[in-house]
């Protein structure tokens, strides 16, 4: 190379040197200092733009994992309130089996009030965990957890929506239930004998008649209630009747109005008269309400001229069609009418006892019949017979759901069962909501383990390696120093070359 001091590339060299190895320099502690590889887009765009979605992937699920862990505490609050309110369920049936047991001696009123206490309860509960119909978590609730590919994949549904998801007493089907008594109470009686002030039947007696049939042929059973010197009062007078009414299926109670009622699955009516002091009950009758029943008169069928009435009539039940047919050989007393037609309906389910006057006929069922009268022939001469008197569908009265002294327990018993089961199901799915957003959890965390480690090892420094490129870099930095000083001196020998 000519020796110049118009231009010393020696210099220039050492000075670009020095350049790159105070960058490289600059660069290395930068990393150190920040900890990162990446400190600027310049550093590496592309890994960057992923570092920093892995980044923004874990932010979301940092925060999904907060969700998720409310979410779970919600239906933690929720599930609490359940257990409440299945033990809330189980006190009323409780006091519905207390109250269906014909043998109860107790007050039904005073069940009943605990009883619709309790599902006043149940609604205030139900309001207060929000899961009433209605209520703010009677809903899909949905909570974002992140970490999917799409929005769908990134939420956790817990679906408690509808009527069938809520547990209040309408939505569990109970809130009309009762276990106050009911029955079939005689026609115009008005006398309570929940008045305990009150001794009945004091020095006398009253009697009451029953036309029953209990499946193997009608009776006319007479119950007489005796009240002796010092009278009886209202739960003395039911034991009275049921240990005379026990054999035949009828059952005595004190309705909830406090007055004398019936119930039972046999087919009956009863008619009293009152008599003496402190009658139990008022003069009058009642046909079983417990069943479906059809009332009417009777009037004997008779020859008259030669010619005889006659009629037929069809019963229909869910055991089949039953043709009754009667006239003047086989319905020529009350008594033989009545047989005629309980040999005809035998097998249907459908018995005729006499009615509460014991002049007609009652015809009475467990289960809904239907009765229509085929044919009517109406005796010349004189002749007379009828017990329905005109072709045609009659109008057979439906059971009444509370005529049984405990059949408002009873239905309530029944209401509770499918409640306790619905609750079951509300319950199920609230476990299964928190076993699902527990597994969310768990693999959020694993996510954001993962994409955290994936974002460090693109955008994280590898400490070891930049402090021996720090080393090497301060070691080039004075070299580089070392020979600029060497370069610029290098001019100063073509002076020697000047001087003579």
């Amino acid at each position: 190379m000519a020796l110049s001091i118009q231009t010393n590339v020696a210099s220039l060299v050492a000075q670009n040197n020095i350049r790159v190895n105070s960058a490289f320099q600059a660069n290395t502690i930068n990393q150190l200092s920040s900890g990162f590889r990446i400190n600027s887009s310049a550093d590496d765009a592309a890994g960057l733009a992923v570092a920093n979605k892995y980044r923004g992937d874990t932010a979301e699920l940092t925060q999904g994992v907060l969700n998720a862990q409310s979410g779970g505490a919600t239906l933690q609050i929720i599930d609490g309130g359940l257990n409440n309110i299945s033990n809330i369920l189980d006190r009323l049936r409780t006091l519905a089996t207390q109250s269906a047991s014909a043998t109860f001696t107790g007050d039904r009123g005073t069940l009943n009030t605990e009883y619709q206490g309790l599902l006043t309860e149940i609604n205030r509960q139900a309001a207060n965990v929000k899961l009433n119909t209605g209520g703010l978590y009677n809903t899909n609730l949905v909570t974002y957890v992140g970490g999917g590919s799409n929005t769908a994949n990134a939420q956790v549904s817990v679906d408690l929506s509808g009527a069938n998801n809520a547990v209040d007493s309408s939505a569990l089907g109970i809130s009309t239930t009762s276990i106050a008594g009911g029955g079939t109470a005689i026609t115009g009686n008005s006398v309570r004998l929940d008045n305990t002030a009150v001794q009945f039947l004091t020095g006398g007696s009253q009697s009451f008649t029953f036309h029953v049939n209990t499946g193997t042929g009608n009776q006319d059973v007479t119950v007489s209630v005796a009240g002796g010197a010092t009278g009886l009062n209202g739960s003395q007078v039911i034991s009275s009747l049921n240990t005379s009414l026990d054999a035949y299926g009828v059952t005595a109670a004190i309705a909830s109005d406090g007055t004398l009622s019936f119930g039972g699955s046999s087919a009956f009516t009863v008619s009293t008269t009152a008599a003496g002091t402190g009658p139990i009950s008022n003069s009058g009758s009642a046909t079983n309400l417990a069943v479906n029943s059809i009332n009417s008169a009777f009037t004997a069928f008779t020859v008259g001229g030669g010619t005889t009435a006659s009629e037929s009539f069809v019963v229909q039940s869910g055991a089949g069609a039953y043709t009754v047919t009667l006239d003047d050989t086989n319905a020529d007393t009350l008594a033989h009418t009545l047989s005629t037609i309980n040999t005809a309906l035998t097998g249907s389910g459908v018995f005729a006892v006499k009615d509460g006057a014991g002049t007609g006929i009652s015809l009475q069922s467990g289960s809904s019949f239907s009765v229509n009268e085929t044919a009517f022939t109406a005796g010349a001469g004189g002749g007379t017979g009828s017990v329905f008197g005109s072709t045609g569908a009659k109008t057979v009265t439906a059971a009444n759901a509370s005529a049984a002294s405990a059949g408002n327990a009873v239905a309530a018993l029944s209401a509770l069962q499918t409640a306790v089961t619905n609750l079951g199901l509300v319950q199920g799915k609230i476990g299964a909501g928190q076993n699902k957003l527990t597994y969310a959890v768990n693999l959020a965390q694993s996510q954001i383990t993962n994409y955290s480690a994936a974002q460090a090892g693109i955008r994280d420094a590898d400490v070891a390696a930049q402090a021996a490129n720090l080393t090497k870099a301060q070691v080039l930095q004075q070299a580089s120093l070392a020979a600029l000083a060497q370069a610029n001196s290098a001019p100063q020998a073509v002076l020697s070359l000047l001087r003579g």
